[in-house]
C-alpha cells in the first residue's frame, strides 16, 4: 500500500473504534441491564447507537425513539426493529427539529410512571432537536445559528448560545425526566469532554451560564426570554457515561499506525483556532520533525465571507497545508470530520499532499482565493483530494493524520533529476 492507502486505512480503524453500535453495545455488556426500558436516541450517530443497544438489549425495550440528521438514517440497520424514527436539520435547525422536539415530549409524557429511559446521545442534537422559548421564533432560531456558524467561536461558546434560547437544553429536558432512572450514554464531541456541551447539555445540571461577550445587541436581546434552569433534584437519577471520545480515536489511529510499522507521536494537545493557520503550522511541525505518524484533535474554526464557497473547516485546513507543501513528496495530511461530514456538504474531508496545488492549478484554480472565499472545497474536488465516507456512526470532532516518510524525496528534486536528464539524452542524440 501507499502513503495515502495508509492514512486512509489508519482513519477508518480509528473511526471503528468509536463507533456507535460497538461502543454502545460494549458497554451494556460490562453492565448488564435485565428491565423493560424505553429507548431514546438523538444524534448524527442515533442510528449505530440504536442498533447497539438493540444487539444487547432486544428483548427489553418496549418503547423506542430515534432522531438523527437528514441522510443519516440507515433503515436496513433497524429493519425490524419495533421503533419510530425521525430525521431532522442540521446545522441549521428548521420545522422538522420543532417538530423533532414535540415528539420527544410526546414520547417521554406518555411513557409509564417512573419508567427506565436508556438515553443515547451524538453529536448534531444541538440543531436536531429543539423546544422554543416563548418570545423566540423558528426565524430567529435560524438567524442565531447562521450567524454562530460564520462566527469563528468555538463549540462551548455556541452551545452557551444555543442553550439560553431553548426549552430543553442546558438540562432543561431533565424537567420532564423526573421520576424517570434514566442512564445517558453519550459519544463526546466536544473539547474536554464537558457533559455540558455534548449536546448542548439535554440531560446535565448546569451552573448559570456566562454568555460571549461578542454577541450582536439583536442576538443579546432575544437571550432574554431564557428559561430558568432545571433544579438539582431533577437529576437526582440521571446517570451519565461517556462511551466514546476523541482520546479513544487517537488510541487507536496509533495502534494502527504502529501495526503499520510506522513510528507514532500522538498530540494530546487539541488543535483550535483559525483552520488556515492550523494547517499551515502543522506541516511546517511536521516537515522538520522526524519520520512517523502524528495525530491531532481538532476543533478549528472558520470566519465566513459574505457569500463563502464550498467546504468546511477540515477542507480548508488541508487546502492551507497544501500550500505549505507544494513540491514535496515526503510529507501526508488526513484532515476530516468523524461523522462523515465537514461542514454543510457530503464531503468527510481531505488528504492532501506535494502535488495537490500543482494539481488544482492545472484545473484553473488558485488556493490562495479559494481559502480567501472559504472555497477549499472546490479546488480540492478538482485536485482529486475529498475524501468521502457517507455516515461513520460516531462523532468525535476532527481528526487530522500527517505522515512524514522516511523515503521520500522533494519532487523539486525529481523535476531537476528530470530536466537534467532529458537535457543528456537530447545531448547524446544530437552528438552521435
Amino acid at each position: 500500500m501507499n502513503a495515502h492507502e495508509h492514512l486512509l486505512l489508519i482513519y477508518n480503524s480509528a473511526l471503528n473504534a468509536v463507533n456507535g453500535r460497538n461502543t454502545v453495545a460494549a458497554f451494556l455488556r460490562e453492565h448488564p441491564y435485565h428491565t423493560p426500558l424505553a429507548l431514546i436516541a438523538i444524534g448524527k450517530a442515533a442510528t449505530h447507537m440504536v442498533a447497539g443497544a438493540y444487539d444487547v438489549l432486544s428483548t427489553y425495550i418496549t418503547h423506542a425513539l430515534l432522531i438523527t440528521k437528514l441522510g443519516h438514517l440507515d433503515k436496513q440497520l433497524l429493519a425490524g426493529y419495533p421503533i419510530t424514527c425521525l430525521e431532522a436539520a442540521h446545522p441549521v435547525p428548521d420545522e422538522s427539529s420543532l417538530a423533532a422536539g414535540q415528539a420527544l415530549l410526546y414520547f417521554i409524557e406518555n411513557l409509564p410512571p417512573q419508567y427506565p429511559i436508556l438515553f443515547l446521545i451524538s453529536g448534531g442534537a444541538s440543531a436536531l432537536v429543539e423546544v422554543l422559548v416563548p418570545g423566540v421564533t423558528l426565524a430567529d432560531l435560524q438567524r442565531v445559528n447562521q450567524w454562530l456558524l460564520g462566527s469563528g467561536l468555538d463549540i462551548h461558546a455556541m452551545n452557551k448560545v444555543r442553550k439560553s434560547l431553548s426549552a430543553i437544553k442546558g438540562g432543561r429536558l431533565a424537567g420532564y425526566l423526573e421520576g424517570h432512572l434514566v442512564l445517558n450514554l453519550l459519544i463526546s464531541d466536544v473539547p474536554g469532554d464537558d457533559l455540558q456541551a455534548i449536546g448542548s447539555g439535554l440531560g446535565t445540571k448546569h451552573d448559570e451560564m456566562t454568555l460571549p461577550n461578542s454577541l450582536p445587541d439583536w442576538l443579546r436581546a432575544l437571550t432574554a426570554y431564557a428559561h430558568p434552569l432545571a433544579q438539582s433534584a431533577c437529576f437526582t437519577n440521571i446517570e451519565q457515561h461517556i462511551i466514546a471520545r476523541p482520546a479513544t480515536l487517537l488510541q487507536a489511529a496509533c495502534d494502527a499506525a504502529r501495526r503499520l510499522g510506522y513510528a507514532v507521536f500522538n498530540h494530546e494537545a487539541l488543535i483550535v483556532g483559525e483552520a488556515e493557520l492550523a494547517g499551515r503550522t502543522l506541516i511546517q511541525q511536521i516537515c522538520t520533525a522526524s519520520p512517523g505518524i502524528y495525530v491531532w484533535s481538532s476543533e478549528t474554526t472558520v470566519h465566513l465571507p459574505e457569500n463563502p464557497g464550498q467546504g468546511g473547516r477540515c477542507q480548508s485546513l488541508a487546502l492551507a497545508a497544501a500550500c505549505e507543501l507544494a513540491g514535496r513528496g515526503d510529507v501526508f495530511l488526513l484532515a476530516a470530520g468523524t461523522d462523515g461530514n465537514d461542514g454543510p456538504s457530503d464531503v468527510a474531508g481531505a488528504l492532501v499532499d506535494g502535488g495537490t496545488l500543482e494539481r488544482g492549478r492545472q484545473k484553473g484554480f488558485n488556493a490562495e482565493q479559494c481559502l480567501e472565499k472559504a472555497d477549499a472545497g472546490r479546488f480540492l474536488a478538482e485536485s482529486g483530494d475529498l475524501i468521502y465516507t457517507g455516515p461513520t456512526g460516531t462523532n468525535v470532532m476532527d481528526v487530522l493524520i500527517g505522515l512524514k516518510t522516511k523515503r521520500g524525496c522533494h519532487l523539486g528534486v525529481f523535476r531537476f533529476v528530470r530536466s537534467v536528464l532529458c537535457y543528456l539524452v537530447g545531448w547524446i542524440r544530437r552528438s552521435s
